[in-house]
This record gives C-alpha cells, sequence and structure tokens, in this order.
C-alpha cells in the first residue's frame, strides 16, 4: 500500500471535456500503488477553451504533470515553455511536465500505439503498409510515428485539406528519422477507403464508433484475412468495426493498449522510474502477458 495522501503528496492529473470516464486515473493510481510513490493522479474536467489555462496553472500549483485528451492538445501546446520535436512538428501535446517554472509541452501518443503494435500484435512497422482513418491530433501522431519507423502510409480522412497536412508531416517524419539512422524511408501519402484492402495494419483514429449508432468509418467488406485493425477508441472495448474485423479473420486491437503505453512513458518522464506496466495492465483488465 502506499502512503495516505498528505502535504507532502505530489499531483499529477488528465484534463479533458468530457474526461470523467478516462481510464488513466486506474492506470496511473495503480503504477504509484505498485511501486509505492507519494503520488496521486486526478481527472480535471476542463471546459472547452481552458486547456491552456489549465497548464499555466501547474506552475502556480505545484501540479507535476498532465496529461491532455481532446480537445486541449493544440491550447496546451501553445501555453508551453518548450516543446519536445514531436510535439514541436504536431503542435499538439498530450503529456505535460514541470520542470521547475518551466512547463515542458511531450507527445507520447506515436509512441504508445508503436509498442502497443510491436508487443500486443507481435509486427514492426518498418516496411509496413498503413492505412490511418483520420487526420486530427491522434491520427497524425500515429502518422509521423509509423512513418518515422519506415512503414508507408496512406491518410483517409473526409477532408482532403487535413489529409494533405497530416501525410506532409508523415512524410518529412519519414524522411528525417531516414537521414538520421540510414535506415529504409517511411512515406506518407493521401488515399481513399479501397487502400485497406492492400493494407498490413489498419488504424481507425477517428470518434467514429463511440457513440450508439455511428456508421462505420469504412465499409466492413474492405477488411480482409490476415491484416491488424487497430481502434483507437477504448469504449467500447469492442467498437462495430473491431466487431467487423474480426469477422473477417483480421487481428483486432482497440486503443487500451495503447493508451497504457502512452500513460507508461508519461509516468516515466514524470517520476523518473520504469514504469510498472504489468500493475497498469491490471488495472484496466488488459491481458499482455502473450
Amino acid at each position: 500500500m502506499r502512503p495516505p495522501p498528505s502535504g507532502e503528496t505530489r499531483v499529477a492529473g488528465v484534463i479533458g471535456d468530457p474526461v470523467r470516464h478516462s481510464l488513466s486515473p486506474a492506470l496511473h493510481n495503480a503504477a504509484f500503488a505498485e511501486l509505492r510513490l507519494d503520488w496521486t493522479y486526478v481527472a480535471f474536467e476542463v471546459p472547452v477553451g481552458r486547456g491552456g489555462e489549465a497548464v499555466a496553472a501547474m506552475a502556480v500549483l505545484g501540479i507535476e504533470g498532465l496529461s491532455v485528451t481532446m480537445p486541449h492538445k493544440r491550447d496546451a501546446a501553445e501555453a508551453c515553455d518548450e516543446l519536445s520535436p514531436a510535439a514541436a512538428l504536431l503542435g499538439a501535446v498530450n503529456c505535460v511536465r514541470r520542470d521547475g517554472d518551466r512547463i515542458i509541452g511531450e507527445n507520447t501518443d506515436g509512441a504508445g500505439l508503436l509498442r502497443s503494435l510491436r508487443i500486443q500484435a507481435g509486427v514492426d512497422p518498418a516496411g509496413l503498409h498503413a492505412v490511418v482513418l483520420g487526420a486530427g491530433g491522434a491520427a497524425r501522431a500515429v502518422i509521423v510515428a509509423l512513418a518515422a519507423e519506415g512503414a508507408s502510409v496512406t491518410v483517409v480522412n473526409r477532408s482532403p485539406e487535413a489529409a494533405e497536412r497530416a501525410a506532409a508531416l508523415g512524410a518529412s517524419a519519414g524522411a528525417a528519422a531516414a537521414g538520421a539512422s540510414g535506415a529504409p524511408v517511411g512515406t506518407a501519402t493521401v488515399g481513399g477507403p479501397r487502400a485497406v484492402r492492400d493494407a498490413d495494419v489498419v488504424v481507425n483514429a477517428t470518434p467514429l464508433g463511440m457513440t450508439r449508432g455511428d456508421p462505420l468509418p469504412i465499409d466492413p467488406a474492405l477488411v480482409r484475412d490476415g491484416q491488424i485493425v487497430v481502434d483507437l477508441i477504448y469504449r467500447p472495448e469492442r467498437t462495430p468495426l473491431l466487431e467487423a474485423a474480426a469477422q473477417a479473420g483480421a487481428t483486432t486491437l482497440n486503443g487500451t493498449g495503447m493508451l497504457l503505453y502512452q500513460a507508461a512513458e508519461q509516468f516515466s518522464m514524470w517520476t523518473g522510474h520504469d514504469a510498472p506496466v504489468d500493475a497498469m495492465a491490471a488495472a484496466v483488465g488488459l491481458d499482455i502477458a502473450g
């Protein structure tokens, strides 16, 4: 058991709107308990448009770290004193840490997705063809991460302009990573839904499937046996897209794995300790033993 909260307890939390459904408190408080750290993690419901104010209040209140979810990722980035290279490229943060009075913005979404694919699905993204549905903040982080690892990414989105911007970020990240390491260049281009047929990995980064009655983000007939289909939604655990993909013979993952591994990255940034991933996974009912 960790110590009960006191005047010495260090505080971290998640900001979003809505946020009461978040699994992040369960993840982080399980990690604090496992390592017996005098920390606590809470959810802050922050209204739309006030995410920057919440980030600015960290230094005043002594909050050590914040996870940032919709719709505050861009506002939070603008409120930071410094951004990591990934956060600067994306113009969005999902994690904020305090270094004295300075606020540092990070983005761990892409790293979380990559670890989920490697550990849960047993695949390395290098050389794979991935289709990403969506071009919002989470989608851009996934596109950049996959391209930087040498994947060929096709962006499918209703707005061509947003898709072009997201693909340009991915192409830039792929070229930069290849130039630094000499690895194969990852690419990112814009395509249509039919690109799903030829994909090794399909990632739904849209909110479609979160609410009962939502249309599927793609025609399920495009999904085939042997693919890996990831839906970044984790509530409900089994979206209609994942149901259809499983029926087609695809390997399916929901967003809990990405949530777990991006949270583990955040935990280490804040505390300086390796995250107890097994304890965190158990707290949200995720079996990662395989």
